[in-house]
């Protein structure tokens, strides 16, 4: 019998719709490697496989009943612990909400079980998404299923913040997983660990009952082994959601079914910016190479200029900051999470006890920097400005639109460091999200595609960013890469 964990999330919906196998053997198999892989990559926080196999029992009763069985239906899914999952626990990765079990379902994933997915457990990540390696995690480090092949045997990271999600799909744990990308936190790690991940346009999926860190920013996407994967996935997450704000009101396209490699017609746009000093030259030459696959698949490719790109990453550190100091006001030991209440302390002494052990030293980081920002006699000379930035890196996307249809840049500056590299150099790591973060600025949808390894054997990935509300678009791009780049690679087992 095929060995169940190396389907994806299409051919395991088609093949339990056809009565190949069963939903419940799909997610016994897959849970027995989560139990496998957990002590070696620690990438769930918390495992669920009774509601995988819960979920599965009800797809094969559906299944025998002739109903249907959804856009999901027996596909079991890691779920990135910053989406609440009603009575279980709902951390954030942080100290300060351990043991926080929400009494309601976030829309994507109801969204998700809805569909006919389940559920295999609550995957790690950086501390409120605030990271790029999975290093601040209060529940410890998620490991990269990777290694280098030069014998080193350094465990590297696996990107992040959705690190264990990148992690999990990679490692055959799961078919695929629930990201969310604020600066760059599904496109990152998927280059990092040679998967599929897409960051929707800005309001495409909904916010309610993710664990906010900016919400101008936040947004919740698929990641998964292919392109196709990632396109029945988001159809089943996306749509609007009246308890959001934010949330587009628009219909759901039917992205999987007008994928399309055939380029014709179609121009892509070389940002000549972020042809930047220092970078890497495979990464430099991959680039170069997703340029000729792009041309064979019938786009003419175009020079566009982003003259702002170089304002992009200080005005995201600002931002993010800003918006995740607010948010975070609200976890004060009153309500629910961790109270830390020293004897004889008044009110005040708890808030900061609370927040001073419930926090990593990242949040703190980010929340110092955000209240500094926002404070009087600041907020103009830093806020404000950083508004305006982004104000103009958005227009720099939509003058460029007018040229060409999507755009082709690299994902990441390099492949996976190893754990420990940069985690006392900041700056070292922010700059991880160089390529990642114009995007999010300007709330576009872009996806990253595994199209290659360097010299030590690790994953490369081509981004592609789109128009507001062309996913379809930049799913029709990633998948012209995805064709062409016959990437196939997957880690070596040795945990």
């Amino acid at each position: 019998m095929t060995d169940l964990t190396e389907l994806g999330v299409a051919q395991i919906r088609d093949g339990v719709a056809g009565g190949e196998f069963t939903a419940v053997e799909v997610a016994e198999a897959f849970n027995a490697n989560v139990a496998a892989a957990q002590e070696a990559l620690n990438a769930f926080i918390v495992a669920t496989p009774e509601a995988a196999v819960e979920a599965a029992r009800a797809t094969d009763a559906r299944r025998a009943k002739g109903e249907a069985l959804g856009k999901m239906g027996g596909v079991p899914i890691g779920m990135k612990d910053l989406f609440a999952t009603r009575g279980v626990q709902t951390t954030a990765a942080s100290h300060i909400l351990e043991g926080f079990r929400p009494e309601y379902e976030s829309t994507v994933s109801q969204k998700l079980w809805d569909a006919g997915a389940g559920m295999l457990g609550k995957l790690n990540l950086d501390q409120f998404a605030m990271g790029s390696s999975n290093e601040t995690s209060y529940f410890g480090n998620v490991i990269s299923p990777w290694r280098r092949n030069d014998g080193g045997n350094a465990a590297l990271a696996p990107g992040g913040s959705s690190g264990g999600s990148s992690a999990a799909v990679s490692a055959r744990l799961c078919p695929a997983a629930t990201g969310t990308d604020t600066g760059g936190s599904i496109r990152q790690p998927a280059a990092f660990t040679g998967i599929t991940g897409i960051k929707p346009t800005y309001g495409r999926c909904s916010r309610w009952g993710i664990v906010a860190f900016a919400s101008s920013l936040d947004q919740a996407g698929p990641m998964a082994r292919d392109t196709r994967d990632c396109a029945i996935m988001l159809e089943a997450m996306a749509g609007f959601d009246p308890k959001d704000s934010t949330s587009l009101d628009m219909p759901v396209p039917q992205w999987e079914a007008g994928l399309s490699a055939d380029l014709k017609g179609k121009k892509v746009g070389i940002p000549r910016e972020y042809r930047m000093d220092g970078m890497d030259a495979e990464i430099a030459a991959l680039w170069d190479q997703g340029v000729a696959w792009l041309k064979d698949a019938g786009a003419e490719v175009v020079e566009i200029s982003l003259p702002h790109t170089k304002y992009a990453l200080p005005a995201y550190y600002i931002i993010a900051p800003a918006e995740a100091s607010s948010n975070l006001a609200r976890y004060d030991g009153v309500r629910y999470g961790l109270r830390d209440l020293p004897d004889g302390a008044n009110l005040q002494d708890m808030y900061a006890a609370t927040r001073a052990a419930g926090f990593g030293a990242e949040v703190k980081r980010r929340i110092l920097i955000g209240t500094y920002v926002l404070s009087a006699g600041f907020y103009d000379a830093y806020y404000t400005q950083a508004q305006k930035v982004r104000t103009l890196i958005s227009q720099d996307f939509a003058r460029a639109f007018e040229e060409c249809d999507v755009i082709l840049a690299p994902t990441t500056p390099t492949a996976s460091f190893a754990l420990g590299e940069k985690s006392d150099d900041p700056l070292s790591m922010y700059l991880n999200d160089v390529f990642s973060v114009p995007a999010s600025l300007a709330g576009l949808p872009a996806m990253s595609v595994p199209a290659g390894m360097n010299r030590e054997g690790l994953p490369l990935g081509l981004q592609v960013i789109g128009k507001a509300f062309d996913e379809q678009g930049v799913l029709n791009a990633g998948l012209a890469i995805e064709q062409r780049a016959g990437f196939t690679a997957k880690p070596a087992k040795w945990w």
